[in-house]
């Protein structure tokens, strides 16, 4: 009994602590992109029917509060954290969840964790028809503990990666180089995993993990064409955590709000990762987001006798953007042409030395946080039409 009451006065506890953190305002506006919704995703969260400290309700409250569209709870299907309070039933966070979420705007996804400590490690799968399905022929003992059995079969380990492939599951590859791996296992992309890639199993990677960015997963996800995806991978209460930040997600380029829509829509890659003042993307959706997100406006102006255009540009979302400008005119006031445009700010660049005005003016942008690879930040070249002032 004593457990039980403890259990349920960490729950209200919770509840006081996500409604003191509503009356913060953490949703961010990204503005959608030329045919898709910009959606914004948390898809590896964990409550107390595995490995979590928080009740269901919790995770969908926070994501409220952030204003995301989506998130998926991926319970461990081989740790139980509370095994004499929660019966093991891996489908009850998300039936709570989606319950709790029900006419409010926010759609939860069923999923759930894989997780053994050899290759392959650890794997979301999402998009499920049953969480409890999964077998764990690899498992000792789950209660408050994970134990591996002593001699392991791969046909253990690949069970239930089959059975995420019989439910259709979108299968993403977690937090790759996580600290309690074998330091002598250097090879992080294994043979199992090429197997999962040729089965057509492995889809994603996790590139950002509670707000750490992993080069090595980066060059995974480009080497091996995965999707790229960004999560909290979240335990306890958020907040603290994200309390003068935004919490990271992924941002899902849906043609529909729809589960179905962010299914098509991370099978085909359609997604950036927002952490921090950092953005990642293939460089088709970095373009598109980033022309979604800043305009550009260059203006003829006379100066006291000094011909100069006026460049507006103007930041129509929340995100910040590190830039440097490139002009074949001298750029006043911003060395070497580097400014921080800053959420929904506007800033004035002026280009001098003009003395006669042409019809079009060419700039060079590089935007310094929004990586389009593992080693480059994204570039993009502007024709600008000058106009009367």
């Amino acid at each position: 009994m004593r457990n039980k009451f403890l259990v349920i006065l960490s729950i209200i506890m919770q509840f006081l602590a996500v409604g003191t953190a509503m009356a913060q305002n953490n949703k961010i506006k990204i503005p959608d992109i030329p045919g898709f919704y910009t959606l914004k995703g948390d898809f590896h969260m964990h409550t107390v029917f595995s490995d979590g400290h928080v009740w269901p309700t919790f995770r969908v409250n926070e994501a409220l509060r952030d204003g995301m569209d989506v998130i998926a709870i991926t319970e461990h299907m081989d740790y139980e954290g509370f095994p004499e309070e929660i019966e093991r039933d891996y489908n009850k966070s998300y039936e709570i969840a989606l319950e709790a979420a029900s006419k409010k705007g926010l759609m939860v996804i069923r999923g759930v964790e894989i997780s053994p400590r050899v290759p392959p490690y650890h794997h979301n799968a999402i998009f499920l028809e049953d969480a409890n399905s999964f077998p764990m022929g690899y498992m000792e003992n789950t209660h408050k503990q994970f134990v591996m059995k002593d001699s392991l079969t791969r046909e253990q380990l690949m069970a239930p990666f089959l059975e995420a492939k019989k439910q259709d599951a979108f299968v993403s590859y977690n937090h790759p180089s996580f600290k309690w791996w074998d330091k002598k296992d250097t090879l992080l992309f294994t043979d199992f995993h090429h197997e999962l890639l040729e089965k057509g199993i492995l889809k994603g990677v996790e590139v950002v993990n509670s707000g750490r960015y992993n080069i090595i997963a980066h060059r995974m996800a480009m080497k091996y064409n995965l999707t790229l995806l960004c999560n909290t991978d979240e335990h306890y209460d958020m907040y603290p955590r994200y309390a003068d930040t935004h919490r990271p997600m992924t941002l899902v380029f849906a043609k529909e709000k729809s589960i179905a829509g962010i299914k098509e829509a991370m099978e085909a890659k359609r997604t950036a990762l927002y952490f921090g003042d950092y953005l990642v993307a293939r460089k088709k959706e970095a373009l598109a987001l980033f022309n979604s997100s800043v305009s550009f406006n260059a203006v003829k102006q006379d100066r006291g006798g000094e011909p100069i255009v006026v460049v507006t540009i103007k930041n129509k979302s929340d995100l910040l953007f590190n830039i440097q400008i490139k002009s074949k005119f001298d750029i006043e006031e911003f060395p070497l042409g580097q400014l921080e445009l800053g959420a929904n700010e506007e800033k004035k660049l002026i280009l001098k030395a003009v003395w006669k005005y042409p019809e079009t003016t060419y700039l060079n942008i590089t935007v310094g946080n929004f990586l389009v690879s593992p080693d480059e930040a994204l570039n993009l070249d502007l024709e600008l039409p000058i106009l009367e002032e």
